[in-house]
């Protein structure tokens, strides 16, 4: 009777070794993955970023095409509020 207890004990002593080896290789894929989820995080947030200036105008380009229509619209204001100053 004792073969089959040592035989029990060997196997359940090499599945503990199987399930460890699993559980290295397994932490080692979440890690990476988590390495990834975060590069792929990151650009997303530069891309929504990005997009979100280009939206609101926040280039150089824009912002000097507001810089110039606010000039414009103060020129034409003055223009208008003249003639009323005279009369």
């Amino acid at each position: 009777m004792a073969e089959p207890e040592n035989h029990t004990l060997r196997l359940l002593r090499e599945i503990r070794v199987a399930i460890a080896t699993l559980d290295g290789k397994m932490d080692d894929k979440i890690g990476s993955l988590d390495q990834k989820i975060d590069r792929n995080q990151e650009e997303l947030q530069k891309r929504i970023d990005s997009l979100r200036q280009a939206m609101l105008g926040e280039s150089v380009p824009g912002r000097c095409a507001s810089a110039e229509f606010d000039e414009r619209l103060s020129a034409l204001e003055q223009r208008v509020s003249a003639p009323e100053s005279r009369g």
